[in-house]
């Protein structure tokens, strides 16, 4: 697959069928890349989540989607960026919005393995929902056009992880817009779970972002420092990893493994389902 083939192939084709959602999406983004900055006063020696993430995230949505962008509209295309550079403002949300949005989230038996007062855990594994919180209550910031499309783009940020894509009532195959298009919500769920999932590579982690940091010696970076570039071909996603470090390379390896239970479960939420396609079937490593 050419990587480059498709490059900017959603914002293209938005700005084409829909000039006034794409000045919206690009107002917002405008406020977007401050925002998710915020995540570094929490976790500042974090694997990076600002809107580089979110324009690497996109951009592998826009490679996975390929030449099916023909078959998805102006609605689909607006909700999905939205959802791409919404989807980890969870990670640095305030502390007054982390409690008002904690009071109303069900947490399960999670504290009874965890601290309630780990603010930072607590944020970390609860982020998509804190992030569809957020959505929620700023939405009127972000002009978002309908309460449908506010829908559209909290649920395709919450299902970039663990959320039950399957399940037809929180994620309708043909959400209903006010002019009579529909939003293919697994779908699109589906293609952000997995973009955010594949972005694993070395340049996940920017020196220009941590500057004289000492991140060397934490895991994450030196997995992803490993991981020289990712290939997205018609049937596979192929890690080219640097294998000389061998305590580094079986992390990796347990990663791929994750990488390839989210590919299955995307594909089982899509293929069959709805009138949609994600071709790729396997998680490969190619040593260095």
């Amino acid at each position: 697959m050419d990587e480059y083939k498709h490059d900017f192939a959603m914002e293209r084709r938005l700005r084409a069928l829909d000039p006034e959602l794409h000045k919206r999406f690009t107002d917002a983004v405008f406020c977007l890349q401050r925002i998710l900055s915020n995540y570094q006063l929490i976790f500042p020696d974090y694997t990076d989540h600002t809107e580089l993430h979110s324009l690497t995230v996109i951009n592998f949505c826009n490679q996975l989607i390929g030449d099916g962008i023909g078959a998805l509209n102006a609605d689909e295309i607006y909700s999905l960026l939205m959802g791409c550079y919404f989807h980890d403002t969870g990670m640095g949300v305030t502390k007054k919005d982390y409690e008002e949005f904690s009071r109303e989230m069900e947490f399960g038996d999670f504290f009874d393995a965890n601290d309630p007062d780990d603010i930072k855990n607590t944020i970390r594994a609860y982020h998509h929902q804190y992030s569809w919180f957020f959505i929620r209550k700023y939405a009127d910031l972000f002009e978002l056009p309908s309460q449908e499309h506010l829908r559209a783009v909290a649920e395709i940020a919450l299902g970039h992880r663990r959320t039950d894509l399957k399940d037809e009532a929180e994620y309708p195959v043909a959400l209903k817009m006010p002019n009579g298009n529909t939003v293919c919500l697994p779908y699109l769920a589906a293609l952000i779970r997995l973009a955010d999932e594949i972005d694993v590579a070395s340049d996940r982690n920017s020196p220009l972002l941590y500057g004289d940091k000492e991140v060397a010696n934490i895991l994450s970076f030196n997995m992803h420092r490993a991981v020289h570039g990712l290939e997205i071909t018609e049937d596979a996603f192929t890690l080219a990893v640097d294998s000389s470090d061998a305590g580094i390379f079986e992390e990796i390896k347990k990663m791929a493994v994750k990488m390839q239970d989210t590919l299955d479960e995307c594909r089982a939420a899509v293929i069959g389902r709805t009138p949609h396609n994600i071709s790729q079937k396997k998680v490969l490593i190619r040593e260095l």
